[in-house]
């Protein structure tokens, strides 16, 4: 809201400036220069809010993915910050040189604030960098210890809807750990051409935004996965070397600890594994079964694998796949009968047909 305002007056004395100028060069009549100044003022006072707060988001939107700040990249921030400062008022001095209008000062400021603001948020990104050209490596040997009680999570995890939910519930009190490899991982299935995984790990990364926009800390620790390590062991090996509890939906990895499930299911001995918090038992357990006959109202996006079927999404992810219904994709709010139901790896998938 500061860095918005500021620019946002910054630009309003530009306009107003602009608009006394303009006036004056039209006319040599007070009342016409009064009136052109005025409506300077309140144009650039509705545009300036605009502007600004574009500037702003599209700021944030670099910024959004990097809320973990290591301890050195604070001092980066500062450093490239106030290059950019520099920067910016470089380049605006040739415009006042050459310029001879009042309506510069504003907008050489406005410029040189953006730069400002642009550099120090370049300076956290890539701190890390930006230490070691400056010569002062050590000060990424200091690490900053680890969220006492946070738990680990894997990219089965971030990509389950259930993440979400247990956090806003309250109980990733002590926040979640999630490995740069889990990030890349998760990110590079975002641009998949499969559009289930596509969809679940988009919408991974943005549940990690919403819990972050919930005050819960989500650490990403930078950890680069050997190419000969598969993802899932990786993230056990690293919660069992922080004394941290995994997270996860992966049945390499999860160990069934309920009674009535008897043996454990996973193809690690038990005590080489973590502790485990198993979101898809959750998921399975919790979730509505949705048992045939229920009636759903869902908008159809796209084609089945079968001929003539049609699939939408439930407000909590599930996949719905609708028969003879391909004659309907692109439609919304479209009544159907929960036909049978089957859980997968990707969640519970749900068949249905039209409601007639």
């Amino acid at each position: 809201m500061v860095y918005t305002e500021i620019l946002r007056l910054l630009l309003v004395i530009a306009g107003t400036i602009a608009g006394k100028e303009i006036g004056a060069s039209v006319s040599n009549s007070a009342e016409a220069q009064i009136i052109s100044l005025v409506l300077g003022a309140l144009v650039s006072y509705v545009l300036g809010g605009i502007i600004a707060r574009l500037v702003d988001r599209e700021l944030q939107t670099a910024l959004s993915r990097l809320r973990s700040v290591p301890a050195g990249a604070i001092f980066s921030g500062s450093i490239v910050g106030t290059t950019g400062l520099l920067l910016g008022l470089a380049l605006g001095i040739p415009a006042i040189a050459l310029i001879h209008s009042s309506i510069v000062y504003p907008l050489v400021a406005a410029v040189a604030w953006t730069m400002a603001v642009l550099g120090s948020r370049i300076g956290v990104a890539k701190g890390r960098q930006v230490i070691r050209a400056a010569g002062l490596a050590n000060l990424l040997d200091q690490k900053e210890p680890l969220p006492t009680g946070a738990i680990l999570a894997d990219s089965s995890a971030i990509m389950d809807a259930s993440l979400e939910v247990v956090g806003k519930s309250g109980l990733l009190t002590e926040g979640i750990i999630v490995p740069s490899f889990v990030i890349e991982q998760v990110k590079t299935l975002s641009e998949s051409p499969d559009p289930v995984k596509s969809r679940r790990a988009a919408q991974g990364l943005k549940a990690l935004d919403s819990l972050r926009g919930e005050g819960i800390t989500v650490t990403i620790v930078n950890h680069i996965l050997p190419a000969d390590h598969n993802a899932t062991e990786e993230a056990i090996d690293m919660a069992m070397k922080l004394g941290l509890r995994l997270m996860t939906c992966s049945s390499k990895a999860t160990v069934t600890r309920s009674p009535e499930e008897g043996e454990a299911g996973s193809a690690l001995p038990e005590d080489a594994l973590p502790p485990i918090i198993n979101l898809a038992y959750l998921e399975k357990h919790l979730i509505p079964e949705h048992p045939p006959g229920e009636r759903l109202v869902i908008d159809l996006i796209d084609e089945g694998r079968q001929p003539r079927q049609a699939t939408g999404y439930l407000d909590g992810g599930e996949l719905v796949v609708v028969n003879d219904a391909s004659h309907l994709i692109g439609q919304k709010e479209i009544p159907v009968i929960v036909s049978s139901t089957r859980h997968t790896s990707q969640g519970i998938l749900i068949f249905a047909r039209l409601d007639s």
